[in-house]
C-alpha cells in the first residue's frame, strides 16, 4: 500500500476556520495540523537554492548535500572520497587527507578536512550561485547558471569523479601550488597533476589541448560541441590506474537508484545499487563506482570486482568497474515487548518499583523540557512501564498507563493547545512540532529522532487498541509524521524521499540544513534505530506491509552502518591513532568523541545506546565489544576527574546507570544485575521497572542469538550458556500464525499475542 500523498489529502479536505493566531488549520481524522506556525513561533527555513526538477519536488533536507539548498555560499560537501565546495568562481575539488587532532580530553579527533583543492571554472564566463537541479538516490546535479551560461556538476557518493558540463567555451584549472602535467604527450586530452603528494587528473574529450597559463593555472581548450570534462583524484600514480580512470572518465553518471527487497521467508534484505550513465566520448566502458567498507567487506557478490582503493574517513573505498552491485543482510528481528519474568529473588523488587512508578508516571511523562523530543521520550518511557505492568499481570495498571499516554498524545495531535501542535510547511515539504526544541523547525534537525518516539508510542497503543490507530481517528496524524521521515517515493511535492536517510552510506543524518565545515552529522545512532523499529511495528500492526518492509530495510541498513562507522567492530574504519572504542559524533569529514551538550564520558557513550528497548538487541551482536566498550569508561572517567572537568553542578557520578546496566546485560546479565542499583541514576526516557525487567528477562532467557532467523517480522531468539534457547514471536494478525525458525524450531502464535517456546 502506498504512503498517502498528504499534501493532496490536505487540500482535498475542508479547511477549518483560522485560529486566533491566524494559523490555518487542517483536520486529519480526529487530529489537526496547521499550515502556518501559531503566533510568533519560528518558521522553517526557505530552500531557495533549487532549480529545475529539484525546485518542483519537496526539499531534500538532512542529506550530505543539503547545505547547497539553503545557502548561497554553501559549506564543503564530503562526497567521499572527494570533497567539493561551490565558490564564486566555480568548484573546489580535493581529496581530504587524515589529520589527527588532540583534544583537551586527552583523546583525539580524526579529521579529513577540505583543503589544498583544485579550482575548476569556465574560462569564457562567470558562474552564478550553486543551485540543486536534480537528485538521484546518491548523486546530485548542481547548476551554476548566470543568464544563458551554465556550469553543471554531477557529484556522486563514492565516485572519484566530478562530471562537468559547460554551456560554452573552455575550462580553467587553478592549483594551490605549481605543478607540471605528468600525462605523456601521446595522451593530450589528459591533464595529470601532483599537488601536495596527491595525484589529480582532468579528462577532456578527444581533441582537447591543455596549456599552462602560469605555474598554477591551466586551460583546457575544448573542441567545438564537446564542452565537458571530468575531474578526479587518483588513489596512486600508477600508469595502470590512470589508464583505468581514463577508460571510465567519459561515463557521466546521470542517475543513481537504490532498491531494497525484504524476503520474509529467509529474513534477509537485499539492497541493489544502480548507476545510470551517458557516454560522452569514445567507447562505452560504464562508470567506476566506489564502495564503502560496509558494501565490500564480507560481500562475496563484489569480492572479485574490487580494484584500487582510497583512504577515507570511512575507511577504504574500493573502486569497481560496474554500473550496479548488490548486498544481502540478515534482518535479526525484535518483538514489541518481552514476556513477564517468572519468580526470582528480585521479582518482589520489580513489583515494588512498578507500584511506585505507576504513582509518579504522569509527572515523569514530561520530566524535562516542554517540546516534542522530551515529550516523545516521556511517552515511550510510560509505555515501556506499561509493558512491564501488563506482562507481570497488572492489567489495571496497564489500562491506567495506556489511557494516560493516549490522552497526552491526543492533546498534541488535536491541535487544540496554543503551544503544543504540529505544522506542515508546504513550500518545504516538512512537518515541524512546537514548542521547538533542538532547532527541529528552524534547521529541520532530528526529525527521525523526535518523531521516532511518537511513532513508536503510537504503534504500542495500536497493539492494544487498533481503533485508536485508524486514520479516521489518530492514525492519520501518525502517518503524517511517518511520511515526514520515511516517504519511499521519489520526486513528490509534499515530502522528500527518505528525508534523513543516506542510502549509500547506509545511515541517517541529523542536521536538516547541513551547517559546519565538517559536513553533516549524526550523534545518536540508537535513536535512529528506534525510529525504524517504530516503522516496522506500525506497519505490521496496521497491515501496511510496504511500510513494514521499508522499516526493515532502514533498520537493517542503519544497524550495519553503526557496527562499521560508530563502533568499528570489524576493525576496518578507525585509524590506529584513534584510541577511543567508539565514535559518538559522526560527521562527513571527522569523528569526534563528544556530545553537543557535554563532554562527560558516560553521556558521550550512552547517547549511542539509548533508548534501550527490545529493538536494541543489535547492541549485543559482539559481547566482547560490549565488555571492551564498558571497560573504556573507567579510564575515561578518571581523566575527566583528573583534569577538573566536573563542574559544581555536575550530574551524578552514576548518571544513566540504568542504560549501562541494560547494555552490560546483553553480554552478561548476571554481572549486570550484580552492579545494578535500584536507587541509582535513571535516564529520563527510562524507568527503573523497565530497566530491571529488561535485565531479569535476559537472565532468564539468555543473551540475544542473532544467528537464528525466522519467517516473520517480529521475532527474537535468546541463548543461555548451557545452549538452551528461548524463541519469541509476535502475531499482529487476526488468525493463528506458524513461525519457522532457521534452526528448525517451529512456534504457533495466537492472534494479537506474543508466543514463546519453551
Amino acid at each position: 500500500m502506498k504512503l498517502f500523498n498528504w499534501l493532496s489529502l490536505a487540500l482535498a479536505l475542508t479547511l477549518a476556520p483560522l485560529t486566533s493566531a491566524n494559523a490555518q488549520a487542517v483536520k486529519l481524522g480526529a487530529g489537526t495540523y496547521f499550515l502556518t506556525p501559531k503566533g510568533g513561533d519560528n518558521k522553517m527555513p526557505a530552500a531557495r537554492m533549487r532549480t529545475g526538477a529539484a525546485s518542483q519536488a519537496a526539499a531534500q533536507t538532512n542529506q550530505w548535500y543539503s547545505s547547497l539548498i539553503f545557502n548561497d555560499k554553501p559549506e564543503a560537501l564530503f562526497v567521499q572520497p572527494l570533497s567539493v565546495k561551490a565558490v564564486a568562481q566555480g568548484w573546489e575539488l580535493a581529496l581530504p587527507q587524515k589529520e589527527i587532532v588532540p583534544t583537551e580530553r586527552r583523546d583525539v579527533e580524526v579529521h579529513y578536512p577540505h583543503k589544498n583543492h583544485l579550482l575548476i571554472a569556465p574560462a569564457a564566463f562567470e558562474v552564478g550561485p550553486a543551485q540543486l537541479a536534480q537528485t538521484g538516490d546518491w548523486s546530485v546535479e548542481v547548476s551554476m547558471a548566470r543568464g544563458s551560461d551554465d556550469l553543471r556538476a554531477t557529484l556522486t557518493r563514492g565516485s572519484p569523479f566530478v562530471f562537468f558540463k559547460l554551456s560554452r567555451g573552455d575550462v580553467k584549472i587553478k592549483l594551490p601550488e605549481p605543478a607540471e602535467n605528468l600525462a605523456p604527450q601521446s595522451n593530450p586530452q589528459v591533464l595529470h597533476l601532483k599537488i601536495k603528494g596527491i595525484d589529480y587528473a582532468v579528462f577532456g574529450p578527444s581533441g582537447t589541448r591543455w596549456t599552462a597559463n602560469s605555474p598554477t593555472e591551466w586551460t583546457g581548450h575544448l573542441p567545438a560541441g564537446k564542452t565537458f570534462v571530468s575531474a578526479a583524484a587518483l588513489p596512486n600514480a600508477d600508469a595502470a590506474t590512470l589508464a583505468l580512470f581514463q577508460r571510465h572518465a567519459y561515463a557521466f553518471i546521470t542517475d543513481t537508484r537504490v532498491d531494497w527487497r525484504y524476503d520474509r521467508a529467509s529474513s534477509q534484505v537485499t539492497t541493489s545499487f544502480k548507476a545510470t550513465s551517458q557516454t560522452m566520448d569514445g567507447p562505452d566502458h560504464g562508470p567506476l563506482l566506489g564502495l564503502y567498507p560496509h558494501q565490500w567487506f564480507n560481500n562475496p557478490l563484489v569480492a572479485t570486482q574490487l580494484g584500487p582503493a582510497f583512504d577515507s574517513i570511512r575507511g577504504k573505498i574500493h573502486l569497481i568497474a560496474a554500473s550496479e552491485f548488490q548486498k544481502t543482510n540478515n534482518y535479526t528481528g525484535f518483538v514489541p515487548y518481552w514476556p513477564g519474568v517468572p519468580a526470582s529473588s528480585q521479582q518482589a523488587e520489580l513489583m515494588d518499583l512498578l507500584k511506585s512508578e505507576k504513582r509518579t508516571a504522569r509527572r515523569m511523562m514530561l520530566q524535562q523540557g516542554a517540546g516534542p523530543y522530551w515529550q516523545g521520550k516521556g511517552l515511550l518511557r510510560t509505555l515501556k512501564l506499561m509493558d512491564v505492568a501488563e506482562q507481570q499481570g497488572d492489567l489495571e495498571g496497564r489500562d491506567q498507563l495506556l489511557e494516560m499516554v493516549k490522552k497526552r498524545m491526543e492533546e498534541w495531535l488535536s491541535g487544540e493547545s496554543s503551544k503544543t501542535y504540529f505544522h506542515y510547511d508546504a513550500s518545504l515539504g516538512a512537518v515541524g512540532a512546537y514548542p521547538e526544541e533542538f532547532f527541529t523547525a528552524t534547521q529541520i534537525n532530528d526529525h527521525h529522532f523526535t518523531y521516532g518516539y511518537w511513532i513508536r508510542a503510537a504503534a504500542e497503543i495500536a497493539l492494544r487498541d487498533k481503533a485508536w490507530a485508524q486514520k479516521s481517528q489518530w492514525g492519520g496524524m501518525i502517518e503524517l509524521l511517518i511520511a515526514d521521515i520515511a516517504t519511499a517515493e521519489r520526486g513528490r511535492s509534499d515530502f522528500p524521499f527518505l528525508r534523513t536517510f543516506d542510502p549509500y552510506e547506509g545511515h541517517s543524518w541529523a542536521s536538516g540544513i547541513g551547517l559546519g565545515a565538517s559536513g553533516n552529522n549524526q550523534e545518536s545512532s540508537s535513536e535512529a534505530i528506534n525510529a525504524w523499529a517504530a516503522l516496522i511495528l506500525w506497519g505490521e500492526v496496521t497491515g501496511n506491509t510496504r511500510l513494514r518492509d521499508l522499516g526493515i530495510y532502514l533498520y537493517t541498513a542503519e544497524i550495519e552502518a553503526i557496527q562499521y562507522y560508530w563502533f568499528d567492530i570489524h576493525r576496518q574504519v578507525f585509524p590506529p591513532e584513534y584510541k577511543n572504542v567508539e565514535t559518538s559524533m559522526l560527521f562527513g569529514g571527522k569523528y569526534a568523541h563528544n556530545t553537543w551538550w557535554t563532554d562527560e564520558p558516560r553521556q558521550i557513550k550512552g547517547i549511542n545506546l539509548l533508548p534501550i528497548t527490545t529493538a536494541s538487541m543489535y547492541l549485543g551482536a559482539d559481547p566482547a565489544y560490549v565488555q571492551r566498550n564498558l571497560a573504556a569508561l573507567v579510564p575515561e572517567m578518571a581523566l575527566y576527574d583528573q583534569f577538573g572537568k566536573r563542574p559544581s553542578n555536575a550530574p551524578p557520578r552514576d548518571i544513566w546507570q540504568d542504560i549501562f546496566a541494560q547494555y552490560a546485560a546483553l553480554a552478561d546479565p548476571v554481572k549486570a544485575l550484580s552492579q545494578w542499583d535500584r536507587w541509582g541514576s535513571v535516564e529520563i526516557g527510562e524507568s527503573r521497572s523497565h530497566a530491571l525487567h529488561f535485565m531479569l528477562s535476559l537472565q532468564h532467557m539468555g543473551t540475544p542469538d542473532l544467528t537464528v532467523r525466522a519467517n516473520t517480522s517480529l521475532y527474537a531468539v535468546f541463548k543461555k550458556a548451557n545452549g538452551s534457547k528461548t524463541y519469541l514471536a509476535y502475531n499482529a494478525g487476526s488468525t493463528p500464525m506458524q513461525v519457522q525458525f532457521s534452526d528448525g524450531t517451529t512456534l504457533t502464535v495466537a492472534p494479537a499475542s506474543l508466543g514463546r517456546t519453551p
